[in-house]
This record gives C-alpha cells, structure tokens and sequence, in this order.
C-alpha cells in the first residue's frame, strides 16, 4: 500500500475490511521509514546542506505493526472514514504540516458527521505528523466547521521528538511517526485503560520526487480509524 504518511491508517482500514468482509482471518498491518530517505527522495539531500527552515520535519527512522484479526482482544477497531484528497495549492515541499492539515481537518469533519459524535466522546484525537504549524492549522479549519479539538489533539510528529533538546523543527514525520507512536504509545494506553475511545488519524502528503521542484501543488490525504478498547465493561 501507499499513501505516504498515512500508510499504516489506509493499512489498517483495509485489513479491518478484509477480515470484517471474512476474507482473512489475520492480517498484519505495518509502516516503516528511515531518516534521509525521504529527503533525498522528496526534498533537497541532506549533502547539499541547505538551511531548514522552522516549518520542516525529519523523517523518523522505524517500523509498527499490528494484528488485525478475528479473536478479541484488548482494543477494537470500531469503525473507519477513508479520506479524500485535498489540495488547498501549498507549494512548500519543506512545510509539510500546511500541506496535510487541510486533509485531516476534512476527514475528522466528515467522521464527526458520518457517525454523528464531536471531540468529546474521544479521550484522544490523534493526528500522524503534522507537526507544529500543522497542529495550529488544524484547529482553526475545524473551528471554523464548528468543532473544537484542541483539548483532546494530539500529533505524533509533535511527540516523537524533544525538541527542546534535539532541534528537530516542527517535529517528526514518516511513515514510521504514526505506526510506531500507534504501537508504542497508543495501543498500551488502551490496553492499560487510560483511553477508552481514541480517533486516528495518520496524515500523507502526495507529492512526487519531481512534482514540487516542478512548482506543482501538493495534494495531500488522511485516514481516520476509531479505536477503542475491547475490554467488557465490568
């Protein structure tokens, strides 16, 4: 699969659909990047040496996976709203954030109205790597829809870096940034009890190795997926 960041998102609504549809019992859903590589693909290389300006991301080396399957278990996957692409005409190839808040701000709109709930049923709202400028971009396109997130958002860009102490810009991004902040940090969560409901919602920008340099606009895409825990109430 691909989707560019939001790989391991359209990953898991696929399997969930296949194993939903009794086509599979099992399938394993994963997402991995490695530092440099997309800035040698989609970027200027890390040998030129150009400055990075505040609004850039570094692409997070690793790898998550889940199991999708039939048996219970300790977190569900409740329901999921495919996203579409959204191109608000961001040239920026170095400021990711602007490029893809527009797409999750349309999906989280459309899930909120296909399954009728708003940001409080969620212990969590979780976006993939928008990162600092995209996170403020976010709220203000949904609090201009009539919903306010700020209170229960969060962006695994933000959090997989300190970057306080690693001078890492706006913050992670990856393929990897969501899949490993989805394995690593919010699956145990759930298993431990502290989120009961959290929304997913890993984030992609569409752009090729040439496409930006052309002066081409860069779409870009997300996918939401409700997760919630597969405890029974007691």
């Amino acid at each position: 699969l691909y989707g560019a960041c939001s790989t391991i998102g359209e990953a898991l609504s696929i399997g969930a659909i296949t194993v939903e549809a009794n086509n599979a019992e099992n399938v394993l859903a994963l997402a991995s990047s490695h530092f440099a590589s997309a800035e040698r693909q989609f970027r200027f290389p890390l040998a030129y040496g150009n400055q990075r300006p505040y609004a850039a991301t570094w692409t997070v080396t690793g790898a998550g996976a889940v199991i999708i399957g039939k048996n219970k278990s300790f977190a569900k996957i409740t329901g999921i709203t495919t996203g579409k692409i959204v191109d608000f005409g961001v040239k920026d190839a170095q400021n990711m954030g602007a490029c893809m808040a527009p797409a999750a701000a349309d999906v989280i709109y459309t899930h909120f109205k296909d399954f009728n709930t708003k940001p409080e049923d969620y212990d969590k709202i979780i976006t993939g790597d928008l990162g600092i400028v995209g996170k403020t971009i976010l709220n203000d396109l949904l609090r201009d829809k009539g919903y306010d997130i700020s209170t229960k958002h969060m962006d695994c860009g933000i959090e997989m870096f300190d970057d306080s102490t690693q001078d890492t810009h706006a913050g992670g991004s990856g393929c990897a940034c969501s899949a490993l902040m989805l394995s690593a940090v919010i699956l145990p969560k759930i298993s431990s009890g502290e989120w009961k409901k959290v929304l997913f919602v890993p984030t992609g920008a569409l752009l090729s190795q040439v496409s930006a340099n052309e002066g081409r606009t860069i779409p870009a895409i997300a996918h939401a997926v409700w997760l919630e825990s597969g405890k029974e109430k007691k």
